[in-house]
């Protein structure tokens, strides 16, 4: 007999966990990780390659090119101010509320969050936006994740029963698949993130390279974007990005625009 196993006989070492399959160790995930399933549910919805329409918008940030007011120095700022001042406080609290709304079955107060949420929607641009990109993230997930609670409510919005933004859609969608709200907010604040360094790329901004560093100096920002944005109520819903605001509208009567937003 070994000595390691006379020391496991005896007590002094204890026994490796087990399964059907082995050791616990080699097999997967233990009873104190989550599971795998809602992580490649928000994987898959912040992929650029998930045709959300996301690709078509700049945030505002076509506007503050053409205006001049922006460079590769300042688009780090520009980026941490959105977040925290215009996405956090309006689409990521409304996203948070319309998740909950969504597993208590209170399809009513979805579609207050998302009238609320519309309405603050200052510029015209940003509204067609919200709504482009929701229906067309609920048309595609419907199908994708084939869930009643999706199915539901992208019928609400094709009959205007609810204006469908992007942001409440989102929220529907993640609670449906089984992803919890914190790393639901997150997903979406990375996807507009990215979303954002990619319009930057093509605005000539920044390169691949820093679009990458612009995206990992902004995680930070994302979490405490995100925590806020969990602890707000309906009434706290809304952006204040005046200045975005305003190169939004400027943006819509630009003689050439490469963007939606």
């Amino acid at each position: 007999m070994y000595r390691d196993e006379e020391e496991i006989r005896g007590g002094a070492v204890p026994a490796p966990a087990t399964t059907a399959a082995g050791p616990a160790s080699e097999t997967g995930p233990t009873a104190a990780e989550p599971a795998l399933g809602p992580l490649l549910v928000g994987l898959q919805l912040t992929d650029s390659a998930f045709p959300s329409g996301f690709y078509t918008l700049s945030h505002s940030l076509e506007g503050f090119a053409q205006a001049g007011a922006v460079d590769r120095q300042s688009l780090p700022a520009l980026l941490a101010d959105l977040l925290r001042h215009g996405v956090g406080p309006a689409d990521a609290t409304a996203l948070a509320l319309a998740h909950r709304a969504t597993l208590a079955g209170d399809a009513a107060a979805v579609v207050r969050i998302d009238e609320h949420l519309f309405a603050t929607k200052l510029g015209r641009e940003m509204r067609q936006a919200a709504t482009r990109t929701g229906r067309q993230l609920l048309d595609l997930a419907a199908e994708v994740f084939d869930r009643p609670e999706i199915t539901a409510h992208f019928g609400r919005v094709v009959r205007g029963e609810s204006p469908g933004t992007q942001a409440v859609a989102a929220g529907v969608i993640h609670a449906a698949a089984g992803v919890p709200v914190r790393q639901a907010v997150a997903a979406d604040l990375f996807a507009f993130c990215a979303s954002f360094a990619g319009a930057a790329l093509r605005l000539r901004l920044t390169d691949h390279r820093g679009a990458q560093v612009l995206l990992r100096g902004a995680a930070p920002v994302i979490e405490e974007t995100a925590e806020a944005a969990l602890r707000r109520e309906l009434a706290d819903v809304g952006a204040t990005v005046f200045a975005s605001d305003i190169m939004s509208g400027r943006h819509e009567r630009a003689d050439a625009r490469l963007f939606a937003s």
